[in-house]
């Protein structure tokens, strides 16, 4: 088991610290699937209390059981175990660097369930890494980042990721009543706090560049 201080230095090491500075300016298109990314971590395909239990097996027995670790870690989150699960989670990033295919799924699930576990500004910074990790422009970034920036009260930077994903596909995102079609992932809660972003886009839709 880590230790605090050898579990932040996994973290910090592998995730990189995210300043206060203000968000990169949005591009202008995000068409890129990026379907790697958004995908669950599945190293077993059990489920329930067996998938734990065969996980926790792994993980014990084995210190570099990344992909492993980071499910267990999604189910000890869903669970509400969110101080296990960021354990399990930095386990398997101190496994794994950014070359690793399973890197940026891993980060992409953490960023949801440190949201979900009501900490937006870890999703932030973890969605925020995937961002400039490479350079890619992936469909997910837009509405995604505009989540995590209202939910921080950064209000002004979520419309204008906002207004991307409307560039990108006026059609579909013009109007909330596409979100559960669009995202299917989500919760009716995270469409609810999206539709806010699309109205106060609606009310001034911002120009680009």
């Amino acid at each position: 088991m880590f230790t605090r201080s050898l579990l932040a230095t996994a973290l910090l090491a592998v995730t990189g610290v995210v300043s206060a500075q203000s968000m990169p300016k949005p591009a202008e298109f995000y068409f890129d699937e990026d379907a790697n990314t958004q995908r669950p971590v599945q190293a077993v395909r059990e489920t329930g209390e067996a998938a734990m239990a065969k996980l926790a097996k792994v993980v014990e027995r084995n210190p570099r059981a990344k992909g492993e670790a980071a499910q267990l870690a999604h189910m000890a989150m869903e669970a509400g175990r969110p101080e296990l699960g960021r354990q399990l989670y930095g386990r398997a990033l101190a496994a794994i660097d950014r070359s690793d295919a399973l890197w940026r799924s891993v980060v992409w699930n953490y960023g949801w369930d440190l949201y979900r576990a009501g900490d937006s500004e870890g999703a932030y910074t973890q969605w925020r890494t995937l961002m400039e990790s490479r350079a890619v422009t992936a469909s997910w970034m837009p509405p995604t980042m505009a989540l995590a920036l209202w939910s921080l009260d950064r209000k002004d930077e979520a419309v204008q990721w906002y207004a991307a994903a409307v560039r990108t596909e006026p059609q579909l995102w013009n109007t909330s009543a596409n979100f559960a079609r669009l995202l299917p992932g989500w919760t009716d809660s995270e469409r609810a706090t999206l539709a806010e972003v699309q109205a106060a886009w609606a009310q001034n839709p911002p120009t680009w560049p």
